[in-house]
């Protein structure tokens, strides 16, 4: 995939349970929203997280947004939505981006209603165990220990299902 934009939820997870760098072997570039920036870089948020953005890797692009709300993109769904999952939807918008990194439900269904491909951290994880790049089972595990809000039985299903699809070898 050319194009990838990452709101804040998957890159703050990734981080936390130290799988961030299976962003660089999936995609060769993730473009971050300077809105996206500023969110992983505030004070509630934790330390490792703070440090990460504070000096991101060289694969990553901290891109502004100059697009402006319009009737093609539904930013004002019910609830609002936060200035990061905001940022993404336009910024991926505007680049015609292939993939954005979301977990947001209520920016996700904006996303998808944009016409956005969308995937979240568990997407990524399995994505990263199909290409044998990391142990599934060891990941949901160490997401389990953060505060990451997710339903037990969805991630048994991904768990189940990664466990009888061939690994995919890169080359």
């Amino acid at each position: 995939m050319r194009l990838v934009v990452a709101d804040a939820g998957p890159i703050h997870y990734l981080v936390l349970i130290g799988y961030i760098d299976v962003l660089s072997l999936l995609f060769e570039t993730v473009i971050v929203p300077s809105a996206v920036r500023d969110e992983l870089s505030q004070a509630e948020t934790p330390a490792p997280v703070r440090t990460w953005i504070s000096a991101p890797p060289l694969w990553v692009e901290i891109r502004r947004s100059y697009a402006a709300p319009d009737s093609s993109i539904p930013l004002y769904f019910p609830g609002g939505l936060g200035a990061g999952e905001t940022a993404a939807i336009l910024l991926a918008t505007e680049i015609k981006a292939d993939l954005v990194l979301m977990d947001d439900r209520r920016g996700v269904a904006v996303a998808l209603r944009s016409g956005l491909a969308v995937t979240g951290t568990l997407g990524l994880l399995v994505r990263a165990a199909k290409y044998g790049l990391i142990d599934l089972a060891q990941a949901f595990n160490r997401l389990k220990h953060t505060n990451f809000r997710y339903r037990a039985e969805i991630m048994d299903a991904m768990l189940a299902a990664s466990r009888d699809a061939p690994t995919i070898r890169r080359g």
